[in-house]
C-alpha cells in the first residue's frame, strides 16, 4: 500500500485551536499532540511500545490513525525492538505500512545501531563487553536464522571489520576455522570476537560447539597467530 503524500505545511506544523479549520480536522489530530506531549514531558519511559510506533510513524502516515496499525505491528513482531529490526521483507506484508513507513522504521535502527557504536576517529571501539553485547544485539537480536558473525579488533580494541561469515538454519550455523583465521591475517587482526545468535531461543552453546577438539580447531590456530580468542558467552 502506499504512502500517503505529506499534508500542505501550517506554520509550525500544529493546528491552532483558533484555526478555521480546527473543528473538520479528523479525531487523531489532538490525539497526534497528546502524544508529541506527553513523550516531551514524561520520556519513552512513559510510552507503550505501540505509541513509541506511532510517533515514528506520524511522519510518513500523515493523514490516517495509526494507532491501529501500530499496535497490529507489535502483535505481528512482539515489541518496538523487534518491529524496527524487523527485515523489511517481513514489514512489507503487513497491511497498511508503506515503503515510506518502512524507511522510517529501519532509519530507527540504523541510529540506535550508531548511538552503540562508540566511535574514536572513524573507528567503533568496543573495549568492554558490555559495548559487544550492546552493539551485537543491535546488529543481530532479531535474526531469524543463526549467523555466525566475526568482529575483527585491533590492538586497542577498535572495531575493523564486522562480518557475516555464514547464515544457517534457526539452530545452526557452520563454522570453518581456516577462513577465520585466514581472515583475522587479512586484516591484520589481534582480537578477534565470534558470534552467533540463537534464534531457536535455546541460549546454551550446541554440544558440538562445546566439544574440546571442535574449539582447539580454531584456538590453536589463532593463539599460534598471536590473536587473542575471546569465549563463548550466551
Amino acid at each position: 500500500m502506499a504512502d500517503e503524500a505529506d499534508p500542505a505545511p501550517h506554520k509550525d506544523g500544529f493546528l491552532e485551536v483558533g484555526d478555521t479549520n480546527y473543528r473538520n480536522q479528523p479525531h487523531y489530530s489532538g490525539h497526534r499532540d497528546r502524544l508529541r506531549a506527553k513523550f516531551r514531558e514524561n520520556g519513552a519511559k512513559a510510552l507503550a511500545d505501540y505509541e513509541l510506533l506511532e510517533l515514528v510513524l506520524f511522519r510518513s502516515i500523515p493523514r490516517r490513525d495509526v494507532k491501529p496499525l501500530a499496535k497490529a505491528l507489535i502483535a505481528e513482531f512482539g515489541s518496538f525492538s523487534e518491529v524496527v529490526t524487523a527485515p523489511a521483507a517481513h514489514l512489507s506484508r503487513v497491511k497498511g505500512l508503506g515503503e515510506s513507513a518502512i524507511t522510517e522504521l529501519k532509519i530507527v535502527h540504523a541510529a540506535a545501531m550508531a548511538i552503540v557504536a562508540v566511535k574514536v576517529g572513524d573507528k567503533t571501539v568496543l573495549g568492554s563487553w558490555t559495548q559487544v553485547l550492546d552493539y551485537c544485539r543491535a546488529a543481530m537480536a532479531y535474526e531469524e536464522r543463526e549467523q555466525f558473525r566475526i568482529l575483527f579488533l585491533d590492538k586497542k580494541n577498535r572495531l575493523i571489520r564486522d562480518e557475516v561469515q555464514q547464515v544457517g538454519t534457526v539452530d545452526h550455523a557452520p563454522v570453518y576455522p581456516r577462513e577465520v583465521v585466514k581472515r583475522a591475517l587479512e586484516l591484520s587482526a589481534t582480537a578477534v570476537i565470534l558470534v552467533h545468535n540463537h534464534p531457536s531461543g535455546d541460549p546454551y552453546p550446541s554440544r558440538r560447539y562445546r566439544d574440546d577438539e571442535n574449539n582447539h580447531g580454531y584456538l590453536r590456530p589463532a593463539r599460534d597467530c598471536r590473536a587473542r580468542p575471546h569465549h563463548h558467552c550466551s
